[in-house]
């Protein structure tokens, strides 16, 4: 008769050797693996229960953790519990014996623990020199939870609870008692009837006890009301209520509940204060897990990305330490030390403001934005993390005519990190990313909508989770996903921006091709762009492989009234500079991207200046650091640089200096100007001395006369005491001792002298937020200034009044 291969199949799997073993582990529910007694405890092999207790599957196990324990406890910050479990064996060994046993807590993924017992049998085999031991792991997790909430209960219960063992021929014992119970009757645990005050309530309550001895012989339920006294010889009445819970040789075990009803007014508080007690506990028990949870959540996740900046501002200073003789260097270092301190500076902020963003109060600032140095900014700092991974990296600009604006520029700042880094982090080796800026028209006067779209070729997001993917915490199930650092915060936190600011952000994306976020904003024009341009007669060709940027970059310079040519790669730019050289037609300049593929800029400029001598200004872009190519860029012949993206305003001021010859400082770039405050005086109301010392020595550079005033109150005698008009401006502290900066400008401004209401009132403070912003100008200040002290900002918002 044919056999069904099926059947024959599962005939043969059932009779295998380790099927019923397989079976039976099953069916037990126990985890049973094999290790190794080395340093690590390296696990050979585990059921699939273990994986099961754990949460991680034996793929993501081996991947993550290479089967090491000792990585698995420290990852998940259980180091301490692995130093008991090795305790165990240690000693186990030393006295002996083959086996070890221990309640242990087992971390899991996701977070958190169970609890389990632990029993391992150590044997005769050995694997590359190490004895093999047999771990079981039994999941005991709802019986200790259950132990620990009964402990809570006992302890916190209003009135007393004992357990005792009942035995009508030996008498009753104490086994165990709550703490309220000892403190009343002064006695201890596993205590008999040969204590005196133990044995005294005995006698005293005696024919009750033994009216409940029936009830007891059954194991029912008993209840009797008691008279009790107190090794104080203080009595009460307690109603006494117990359950047979267990037995011991045979005699039953009851815990007992007394409770105190010699008023019986107070037994009805007290069982009100029992419901509430109990709903505030289970309330409160709640609240703090989920805050731990929270917190420790946060913190882990806000670890990595407060060490990046940390990370840069520390190497940088070392790096400036060891260039002390090159001082370009080291302005190269400080500039990113700012900007990462900077950064740093905005986590912090996001910090001290979670509580606000969890609740949806999160303000904005309204401060003066220059476009070109909020991305140029944006570009250093996420910078090292694209270079170290090999990254190509770009940045375009279409039809933008405004660069100045009124915005939170922090904030703007931090949206373009936050999708930045994602896009770096979750992007290959040797892949690529890019940024679209474009303005587009916009039906509100003074007003300007700017579109920034993200775009890289990396892993992707499903399409399942793009629905979840502003959701706090929120991270993609995948293996690549799962090793990538990061808080999940950090979209969430765009999103909320985003909206706030009056835009909209999308994400498009297909799975293991690439993602695009575009953030579109309403942003409020400051001031337009300088137009006054312009460079007659000037010739100059543009080489960059990026078609995009050569067509825009042509059309600004013909905008004012410059002969623009455009090629796509350095071969041609080289061809082109020297065709126009034998004609006898020099370019005037000649712009070349630095990362070209085939020939890149610097081998371009050498070619060009082989060729063509050293007379045409030759200047290189790159959305890349300048002082990793300086050297060589300049050795090649290269007479300067400029930063992508280029906005009308960069390429405009590189021309006036590189080809005009004008000086640099007559050219305003990313807002940076000189200052002059010759013949001002200012007022610093500041109680803190370092940073006195601090102020007066930065505005003291830009000419001005400095006065201080240690507090408000002191602030407001100097303005009282000093000639009308005898300031030009009042720099005010707000957290001062005698009188706070908030109350020293009402003062100021309610004094009858006819310059208080016009002297122009700067709060300058680490109260940074919006409400703090609001609060100095509700006092009568004129504007805001946030420690640690911006200079650039400062002297913008002093020449504003000034």
């Amino acid at each position: 008769m044919a056999t069904n291969p099926t059947e024959s199949q599962n005939i043969s799997e059932a009779e295998s050797p380790g099927y019923e073993y397989k079976t039976l582990m099953s069916s037990l529910q126990v985890s049973v693996s094999k290790h190794l007694l080395d340093a690590s405890f390296t696990m050979v092999w585990g059921n699939d229960f273990y994986y099961r207790i754990i949460g991680y599957s034996k793929d993501e196990y081996e991947e993550l953790f290479d089967n090491n324990p000792q990585i698995y406890y420290t990852y998940h910050g259980y180091k301490d519990e692995l130093g008991k479990i090795t305790q165990a064996v240690i000693q186990a060994i030393e006295n002996g014996r083959n086996t070890f046993s221990i309640v242990t807590r087992m971390p899991v993924k996701g977070g958190g623990h169970i609890w389990v017992r632990m029993t391992g049998t150590f044997t005769d085999e050995y694997v590359n020199g190490k004895q093999v031991s047999y771990t079981v792991i039994t999941d005991i997790n709802d019986l200790v939870q259950m132990r620990i909430d009964q402990s809570i209960t006992y302890n916190n219960i209003p009135g007393f609870a004992a357990k005792f063992v009942i035995d009508e021929h030996t008498g009753i014992r104490l086994l165990d008692a709550n703490d309220q119970f000892q403190k009343f009757f002064g006695t201890k645990k596993s205590i008999d009837s040969s204590n005196e005050v133990f044995r005294k309530n005995l006698e005293l309550n005696a024919e009750a006890i033994q009216a409940q001895y029936p009830h007891v012989a059954a194991g029912k339920p008993i209840r009797f009301l008691s008279h009790l006294e107190n090794r104080e010889g203080k009595t009460v009445w307690m109603q006494v209520s117990g359950e047979c819970i267990d037995r011991v040789g045979g005699a039953p075990v009851y815990l007992l509940i007394y409770i105190d009803v010699t008023d019986l007014t107070d037994l009805r508080e007290m069982q009100k204060k029992l419901e509430n007690q109990a709903r505030q506990l289970k309330s409160a028990l709640q609240e703090a897990e989920s805050a731990n949870r929270a917190k420790s959540d946060f913190l882990s996740r806000m670890s990595h990305d407060i060490r990046t900046p940390m990370n840069a501002i520390v190497g940088m200073t070392e790096i400036a330490a060891s260039h002390l003789e090159r001082p370009e260097k080291v302005q190269d270092c400080l500039k990113k030390i700012a900007l990462s301190s900077q950064h740093l500076l905005g986590l912090i902020n996001d910090v001290l403001d979670m509580s606000k963003i969890e609740s949806g109060q999160m303000a904005l600032r309204n401060d003066t934005m220059f476009l070109p140095q909020v991305l140029e900014n944006v570009i250093a700092i996420v910078q090292p993390m694209i270079k170290s991974r090999g990254q190509r990296f770009s940045v375009r600009l279409r039809n933008v005519v405004h660069e100045q604006f009124s915005c939170d520029s922090l904030r703007l700042r931090q949206v373009f990190i936050n999708i930045l880094s994602n896009a770096a982090k979750f992007t290959p080796y040797g892949g690529s990313v890019t940024v679209d800026v474009e303005e587009l028209a916009y039906d509100q006067p003074g007003r300007a909508r700017f579109c920034f779209a993200f775009s890289d070729t990396g892993i992707g997001i499903k399409q399942e989770f793009i629905g979840q993917i502003f959701d706090a915490f929120a991270r993609e199930k995948d293996g690549r996903v799962d090793k990538t650092e990061g808080t999940g915060l950090g979209l969430a936190i765009t999103a909320k921006i985003v909206e706030l600011m009056g835009g909209t952000i999308d994400v498009q994306s297909e799975w293991g091709k690439g993602t695009t976020f575009t953030v579109c904003l309403p942003l409020q024009i400051e001031s337009r762009t300088q137009d006054a341009w312009s460079f007659p007669e000037l010739r100059v060709l543009v080489a960059d492989d990026d078609m995009v940027m050569c067509e825009y970059t042509a059309q600004m310079l013909t905008e004012c009234g410059v002969h623009a040519k455009w090629v796509d790669s350095g071969v041609h730019a080289v061809s082109e500079v020297v065709a126009t050289h034998q004609g006898g037609k020099d370019y005037d300049a000649v712009i070349v991207d630095w990362k070209m593929p085939g020939q890149d800029g610097v081998e371009t400029v050498r070619k060009i200046r082989e060729q063509v001598g050293g007379d045409v200004p030759i200047l290189i872009v790159s959305a890349y650091d300048w002082s990793e190519i300086e050297e060589t860029a300049l050795a090649a012949g290269a007479n300067g640089f400029l930063p992508k993206p280029l906005f009308r305003s960069t390429l405009l001021s590189g021309l006036g200096r590189y080809v005009l010859g004008q000086e640099e400082t007559a050219c305003v770039h990313g807002g940076e100007r000189r200052y002059d405050f010759s013949g001002k005086t200012f007022l610093l109301v500041e109680d803190n001395e370092l940073n006195r010392e601090i102020a007066v020595e930065l505005l003291c550079a830009t000419g001005a006369k400095v006065e201080y005033a240690c507090d408000g109150g002191e602030g407001v005698e100097r303005f009282m005491d000093s000639p009308a008009h005898g300031y030009d401006l009042i720099l005010m502290d707000i957290q001062m001792p005698v009188m706070n900066g908030y109350m020293a400008a009402r003062k100021i401004r309610g004094l009858d002298r006819e310059d208080a209401c016009s002297v122009p009132i700067l709060a300058m403070t680490a109260d940074a937020f919006a409400e703090d912003i609001f609060a100095a100008k509700e006092a009568g200040m004129d504007g805001h200034i946030a420690k640690p002290l911006d200079m650039a900002d400062l002297k913008l918002k002093i020449s504003r009044f000034i």
